[in-house]
């Protein structure tokens, strides 16, 4: 499902592709380490190595279990990235044992408790783009900077459904059998089921909001199927999301408390100030849902059976910040940095960017079939070889 993008602009030709050269993040924490304490804060630095593979790397390093590792986010493999995590001051001795050619301990020190998952400021991005002319690289950063103001939707990227895009209608089956889940993997699922159901919500609403921009009032009621009157009011409001009576809403950048949207245009005009931003759903076992005609919108993609896994409230609507660009003429390349709000995917960028998906077409039966030929053909080549440095 490619979620709708918010167009308005000439899109972008470029080339991305992900990879430890190519693609770089760190982790903002939350807050500076104490600098005492009973908790080691590790800053790692990790290439081609999920963050599961470097949890079970931490855990045969130093013997601790993995409830007793902390971490604020996941990171993906095909990238270099520099992230955060906690163990307790027993285990300082056992981090010798942590040698490997793709991790690097960068610092340790002292904390007073344990990170949690979301403990972050933001994550900091910095991603070559090539294969796209120096000016169209300068207009790119230009766009890129109008988002800083505008925003875009905070879709979850395709990394999130797996190499085919349908680890989610697994996670519905799983979801919906009523089973209690066992393991990391079928929780992994479920989410992915959660945050299909949000990508699809949000998409729906993006596309509500380009009609309303788009079309008149007459054309725009009839399309949507909703009262004139409400498309008045609505385009009233400033900025291109546009907010419903009962959204559920949050202060930015700190706010945690959720409050429900009484004055839509009064608290437009604060979201088009970044003040605050509206929230969507992941459907689940306790969590607040909108009211009003907000719920009406969101009561489509929501699972109320689902009770397997926690529900949540995401943020719809975020910010780049601190975006610059640094144009490689003789590369016909960009390397483009900024921040992005924590849980927030740089790929949802680069497709509003590009104004389509980025997903990597996964290999077909056929290529599999003739990429392990080419493997079997070549292993005899590279034992013979082996062979012959060792006759030398």
């Amino acid at each position: 499902m490619q979620p709708t993008l918010i167009e308005g602009f000439k899109p972008f030709s470029f080339r991305f592709y992900q990879s430890v050269e190519r693609f770089r993040v760190e982790e903002i924490p939350l807050h500076p380490p104490t600098g005492r304490g009973e908790y080691l804060r590790l800053k790692i630095l990790k290439r081609d190595l999920s963050t599961w593979r470097l949890l079970s790397v931490l855990q045969k390093a130093t013997g601790a279990q993995e409830r007793q590792i902390g971490y604020a986010g996941l990171k993906d493999k095909a990238a270099t990235a520099i992230q955060y995590f906690t163990l307790p001051l027993r285990y300082e001795k056992e981090l010798k044992n942590l040698k490997t050619e793709r991790i690097e301990l960068l610092e340790v020190s002292r904390d007073r408790s344990p990170l949690k998952m979301g403990a972050l400021r933001g994550n900091r991005f910095r991603i070559l783009l090539d294969r796209i002319t120096p000016s169209e690289a300068q207009r790119l950063i230009g766009q890129a900077k109008v988002f800083e103001s505008s925003g875009i939707p905070n879709y979850f990227g395709y990394q999130r459904f797996g190499e085919d895009g349908r680890s989610w209608e697994q996670g519905r089956q799983i979801a919906q059998s009523g089973k209690r889940l066992k393991g990391s993997r079928e929780k992994l699922l479920v989410a992915a089921w959660q945050s299909h159901l949000f990508n699809r919500w949000l998409s729906e609403r993006v596309r509500a909001s380009q009609i309303i921009r788009a079309q008149s009032e007459v054309e725009a009621a009839k399309n949507l199927q909703w009262p004139r009157e409400l498309i008045q009011a609505l385009r009233t409001q400033p900025g291109f999301f546009k907010l419903f009576q009962g959204d559920l809403l949050r202060k930015v950048p700190d706010g945690k408390k959720l409050f429900g949207c009484r004055d839509p245009l009064q608290d437009a005009q604060a979201f088009a100030r970044k003040r605050l931003t509206v929230t969507g759903l992941l459907p689940g076992a306790k969590v607040w849902r909108a009211r009003s005609d907000a719920r009406h919108l969101e009561a489509p993609w929501d699972d109320e059976e689902l009770t397997a896994l926690p529900g949540d409230r995401r943020d719809a609507w975020i910010w780049p910040e601190d975006l610059s660009g640094k144009i490689l003429p003789d590369q016909e390349a960009l390397e483009l940095e900024f921040t992005l709000p924590p849980g927030a995917y740089a790929t949802t960028l680069l497709e509003e960017l590009a104004q389509r998906s980025l997903a990597p077409k996964p290999e077909s039966d056929s290529t599999k079939v003739e990429s392990q030929r080419h493997r079997a053909k070549s292993a005899p080549d590279k034992k013979n070889r082996s062979k012959k440095r060792r006759e030398r």
